[in-house]
């Protein structure tokens, strides 16, 4: 058998082994008292839009094409309405074409990174931190990972640790913004000059290096800011994106690829995620989902509870004296262990009932993330178990 699955399958990510860690303790103590910030699972329902057109999609529509396969790169109407959406909200002019449905951000990458990687010495590059799955998505593309360190002030871009690892190798570089596990919203300002920045590489290296854009949170920003959309910022952007986060539809496993006309080599390109999905068996995304998302595409889930759940536990941890990363988007709080192993810390807290994750994962040392995607009263019960656990360090 593969030595390489048979280790990930043997050994869960951290994530998702506190996930199941909580969910024993829940058992054995009641949910109203275990403190579970591990998963980003979204808290808020979907739009209300959502449920009433499955009803009338199963209701109106012929079962055959509810349930049958749509073309391989996706249904042409679900396609022209997400186009319809981005034209509208970017001032764009993607087609249908551009477009390629996946069952969510995570097919998407896979397929991204193996459509543009051929050799084991082709380079992907993320930027630290960064959402754990990365490395084993571009490693089982056969691609290598690298990571840039963190800039430990901003938790923006680390242009100076960036311009040392990019190299002839380099075919892609990861951004995820709004961050996970941050928060951060990457500026316009670091985006230019990241864009600067590539495209004297390319120029360097005679071919282009990929912005790889990872976008489930885009919608999920605070404070009156937006997320720029990168494809106007930097011509070579292909975008992964889910509807995981901003309908709360994770478990439906509904997203897109978009490979814009103005990269270079679009159409091969395009055509190469059309392999890459062939040959990984992702053939054809959620029939149903896809009719679905034709008429809410332009919809998003109220985003209000989130931005609650933010400043309930941003304040309500350092008022106790925690360091945290204000986080300006998703639902990620990135806060600084009171000790320097994170997973040392990760165990105290476990002795209140408060399930946190490490960042060790995440590509940054003596951290850890909290998904505040919660009930707005597991944060307010949770903070007396954070008041006494800080007690142990003072």
């Amino acid at each position: 058998m593969n030595k390489k699955m048979l280790e990930l399958g043997n050994k869960r990510s951290i994530i998702r082994e506190l996930f199941e860690f909580s969910k024993q303790k829940k058992a054995e103590l009641g949910a109203d008292k275990v403190y579970d910030f591990t998963l980003g699972n979204p808290s808020i329902p979907a739009h209300e839009d959502v449920n009433k057109t499955i009803v009338d999609v199963i209701n109106n529509t012929d079962s055959t094409l509810i349930h049958g396969y749509t073309s391989a790169p996706g249904d042409n109407e679900v396609r022209k309405a997400i186009a319809d959406d981005l034209n509208k909200r970017f001032g764009t002019s993607y087609k249908l074409t551009d477009l390629y449905m996946t069952c969510g951000a995570a097919a998407s990458l896979c397929i991204t990174f193996r459509a543009l990687t051929e050799n084991p010495t082709d380079e992907i590059l993320a930027i630290a931190p960064y959402f754990t799955e990365y490395k084993v998505f571009v490693e089982s593309a056969g691609a290598t990972f690298k990571v840039v360190p963190a800039d430990l002030n901003t938790f923006e871009i680390n242009f100076e640790e960036l311009e040392k690892m990019i190299n002839k190798n380099t075919i892609g570089i990861i951004v995820n913004s709004p961050n996970n596990p941050s928060g951060v919203v990457y500026s316009e300002k670091a985006l230019k000059q990241l864009a600067a920045l590539l495209e004297k590489k390319e120029k360097e290296y005679g071919h282009p290096v990929y912005i790889i854009c990872d976008e489930p949170y885009r919608e999920i920003v605070f404070d009156g800011k937006t997320a720029p959309h990168i494809p106007n910022i930097y011509k070579n952007t292909i975008v992964c994106y889910s509807y995981s986060k901003s309908l709360s539809l994770p478990g439906e496993r509904i997203g897109y690829i978009l490979v814009p006309e103005q990269i270079k080599d679009s159409k091969d390109i395009y055509a190469a995620c059309l392999g890459a999905g062939r040959a990984y068996g992702y053939v054809c995304a959620p029939s149903l989902f896809q009719k679905v998302i034709a008429q809410v595409a332009d919809k998003t889930s109220d985003m209000s509870e989130y931005a609650k759940n933010r400043d309930l536990l941003y304040n309500g941890l350092t008022k106790l004296g925690y360091e945290c990363v204000y986080p300006q988007g998703a639902f990620y709080l990135f806060m600084k262990s009171p000790e320097a192993d994170a997973n040392q810390f990760m165990e105290k807290a476990k002795k209140y009932n408060i399930v946190v994750v490490p960042s060790d994962g995440f590509g940054v040392k003596g951290y850890v993330r909290l998904a505040y995607c919660v009930s707005s009263k597991t944060i307010v019960d949770s903070l007396p178990a954070f008041a006494e656990l800080i007690k142990e360090y003072k």
